[in-house]
Parts: C-alpha cells; sequence; structure tokens
C-alpha cells in the first residue's frame, strides 16, 4: 500500500503580488490563504504526513498567526532561495521512504485544491510504470508563439494544458532527481523530473477551482468560488 507524504511550498516572497504581506498569509473568508490549503490536502489525504515550507523569518509569524486563529501547523522547513531548493530541504527532511511511497508536491497558494483533484493523483500513482502524476487543465484561451524577429503564430490549444499542483513522484527517484540536480532551478518538479530522463508521467483532470493567487484579484476570485464550492 502506497504511503503519501505531502510537500506544501509556500516560501516565496509574493513579489508579483504587489503587497507587503506575501499572499499565502492574507486572509480568505477570514483566515490565510495557507491555512485553507493545508486543510484541504489533510482532507483529500487525512493519513498523508504532512510538511510545509516557509521562509525562515516568516515562521515567528505564521505561529503568531496559528495562534490567532486555533490552527494546527505541520512541522515546518526553512526554505531556499527557489522553490525548486525549498523542495529539496523538505525531501532532506523527510523520513526515508520506500520504493512505493508517493511524494505530493502542492504550491501553497492554490488554496481551493479539491479531493476529487488530488485523490485522481495518487489512483494514478498505483500503476507500476508510472513515474509521476499531475492534474491539468484545458487552455481555454488562444494562443500564439512569439518568433525573434517579433512577428506570432496561432497555436492549435488544443494539444496544450495548462499544469496544476499537486504533483507526484515515487519518493526514491524525486530525491534522487533532486540530488542530480542539485543547484538547478525548475518552475515545478514535473520539469525537473523530466530533465532527468524520468517516465512516465500520466495526466489526470484538475479543476478550474484550483486555481494558484498571484494578484489581488485572484483573492477576491477566490473568496467568490468559495462562496458556491
Amino acid at each position: 500500500m502506497m504511503t503519501a507524504h505531502v510537500i506544501i511550498v509556500a516560501a516565496g516572497s509574493g513579489a508579483r503580488f504587489g503587497s507587503a504581506l506575501p499572499k499565502q498569509y492574507c486572509l480568505l473568508a477570514g483566515r490565510p490563504v495557507l491555512m485553507h490549503t493545508i486543510a484541504r490536502m489533510r482532507e483529500a489525504l487525512p493519513d498523508a504526513a504532512v510538511t510545509l515550507v516557509l521562509s525562515s523569518d516568516m515562521r515567528a509569524y505564521w505561529q503568531e498567526l496559528c495562534a490567532a486563529h486555533d490552527f494546527v501547523s505541520p512541522p515546518v522547513v526553512d526554505g531556499g532561495a527557489t522553490r525548486s531548493e525549498s523542495v529539496a530541504r523538505a525531501l532532506a527532511a523527510m523520513p526515508a521512504a520506500a520504493p512505493d511511497d508517493v511524494v505530493l508536491v502542492h504550491d501553497g497558494a492554490r488554496p481551493l485544491v479539491d479531493t476529487r483533484c488530488v485523490r485522481a493523483v495518487m489512483a494514478a500513482m498505483a500503476a507500476a510504470d508510472v513515474c509521476g502524476a499531475m492534474p491539468v487543465v484545458p487552455v481555454t484561451d488562444s494562443l500564439r508563439e512569439l518568433r525573434a524577429d517579433g512577428s506570432s503564430d496561432a497555436i492549435d490549444r488544443s494539444r496544450y494544458r495548462a499544469v496544476q499542483t499537486p504533483q507526484a513522484f515515487r519518493a526514491p527517484l524525486l530525491r534522487e532527481a533532486y540530488a542530480r540536480c542539485a543547484g538547478t532551478s525548475f518552475s515545478d518538479d514535473a520539469s525537473l523530473m523530466e530533465h532527468c530522463g524520468y517516465g512516465r508521467f500520466v495526466l489526470t483532470e484538475g479543476s478550474a477551482t484550483n486555481i494558484k493567487i498571484t494578484n489581488p484579484l485572484d483573492l477576491a476570485v477566490a473568496e467568490a468560488m468559495l462562496a458556491h464550492i
């Protein structure tokens, strides 16, 4: 039986959010975004061990928030300068994993992930030949590819998918990939695994509500979504 380990990455400064307070600590329906994220992952995988990655200078503030909201935090690991370094530190803090153990890496700024989405990723990992699984959604906007001279070409959007989290991987393989690529930064864990030559990856059905909070408008959208899900 697979054992699940969840890493929630929330060490970013939220510079694009345009606020003095990083987005993961901003209030959504009365409590911080990050608490929604943790609660939903716990609901989806109640038996999973959860590790939270925060920047070291925000740990005390997080403890204050947990006390104020009567919230029990998962164990916390100090993040690194990049997302990849933060995940690597969380992996290093985890106990030794069995070959079939699964690590799910989830963005702390995705507070509306649902149980179906998480469990679909876990179900995909049941196949012995699967190295990783990730939720995706269709691209709804028209796409154009830019050329070096400034011109562009239309692209068939039906051939593309937008990738979400949580992304799931065999624990030993993810650790091995991070060891091989130490000091290199990737936008997500699937990109790192692919760079190291691991496959195969399964795409599962994501969710339109599993948005990533990037700017203040996203926070307003998430608030409206919460009233309907």
